[in-house]
């Protein structure tokens, strides 16, 4: 696009003609009509498995080569450091188990407080197994990571250091190569969770020089579908939980278990061209803005939890009245034309962090959303809270 407005994004999406206001972008983003027509498109010429010399797996070959292409150029990666899977949290189960191979009881693993549990569990998990050590960086009164904390917790028995780009929960950003330096300087691997914060800014997995980083493509407009990226010396070294006949390159390949869903691929590509399309100035211009008009005009009898500020965040919001429990309402939005979460939505330290044991509403905006939806929104929100 020329130039780019919100009109001109939500002409792109037959499902945002729906009489609803989508605030439940955190859970999974509407997608644009091209990623639906590249889906079908695909099943409808190209439906095949792949390495074959017919043409419809010649053609399912180069549907997942540019995906792969795609993908690399949407992280900062190389083709060969990709890994598609079915969602982020089946890749981590299986990453984190073969970067384990080798570990000795008594290894430890830094997970935070800040984490969505797809980040925490897997690692709870392989420690119950192989008798590690888990350790919880703590979070300061806006749930901002306590780096001195995390400093403390380092030791030479360090593998994996396991944190979130930016929190499902309250919206905070962490300073990831800040937390990066950190884990490198006691000799462990830098693990990042970058399902939140895809969909609201460029990732340079060079740049701030993780090693493994995941993503769902089902939160940046694209299909269900997950995504992550491995350091190419890592993935040579690692030897994959694969089948004998599975073929070793190309390099990220070696760690996709089975036949994958070629159409979702189209898709995927077809949701990083749409972001191409879009562009990440509009995307963070345009959402900076709504997250402004939505924190001006928050109604004084809901609680804002996480950073008051508009800064190192992303427009995700937690929320909480005495009136009104999250889940009646979100019940009540839900009667209204809104879509939001309540709940823990699986950020299960933050919420005890908070102490909210029912959790909260979690407003999401996305670059989709309008200032009218906001307004309305706000006005819903003093109505029922």
């Amino acid at each position: 696009m020329a130039t780019t407005t919100v009109e001109a994004v939500r002409g792109q999406f037959t499902a945002l003609r729906a009489p609803v206001a989508f605030f439940d972008g955190p859970g999974g983003t509407q997608v644009p009509d091209s990623v639906v027509d590249a889906i079908a498109e695909y099943l409808h010429t190209s439906n095949a498995n792949l390495g074959g010399a017919f043409a419809t797996s010649r053609a399912s070959d180069t549907v997942v080569d540019g995906a792969r292409a795609d993908a690399a150029r949407f992280l900062g990666a190389t083709p060969d450091e990709v890994i598609f899977g079915a969602n982020m949290t089946t890749l981590n189960f299986a990453l984190s188990r073969t970067a384990a191979r080798g570990w000795e009881p008594g290894d430890e693993i830094v997970v935070t407080e800040l984490d969505h549990d797809a980040n925490v569990s897997p690692w709870l998990e392989l420690a119950h197994d192989l008798d590690l050590v888990v350790r919880f960086c703590e979070l300061d009164g806006d749930c901002r990571l306590v780096l001195g904390h995390l400093r403390s917790l380092l030791s030479s028995r360090t593998r994996v250091v396991a944190f979130p780009w930016a929190s499902n929960g309250v919206g905070v950003v962490t300073p990831v190569a800040d937390v990066v330096g950190l884990a490198h300087e006691a000799g462990a691997l830098a693990w990042v969770d970058a399902v939140h914060y895809a969909p609201h800014g460029p990732i340079d997995v060079t740049l701030v020089d993780a090693d493994v980083l995941l993503c769902s493509p089902y939160k940046f407009y694209g299909p269900h579908l997950g995504l992550a990226f491995g350091k190419r010396e890592l993935l040579e070294r690692w030897r994959p939980y694969k089948v004998r006949p599975a073929p070793d390159v190309p390099l990220g390949h070696r760690f996709e278990t089975g036949t994958q869903p070629h159409e979702l691929f189209a898709g995927f590509s077809a949701a990083v061209a749409y972001l191409d399309s879009v562009g990440w100035d509009f995307v963070r211009d345009h959402e900076t803005e709504l997250g402004a008009r939505f924190l001006d005009g928050l109604p004084a009898s809901w609680r804002l939890h996480g950073p008051a500020t508009r800064d190192d965040r992303v427009p995700t919001f937690a929320i909480t009245s005495e009136r009104v429990s999250p889940a009646e309402a979100a019940a009540a939005l839900a009667a209204g034309g809104f879509a939001v979460w309540h709940g823990n939505y699986y950020a299960l330290e933050v919420m005890r962090h908070l102490g909210l044991a029912d959790g909260a509403v979690r407003v999401g905006i996305v670059h989709t959303n309008t200032a009218d939806e906001v307004d309305r929104l706000l006005a819903a929100l003093a109505e029922i809270g």
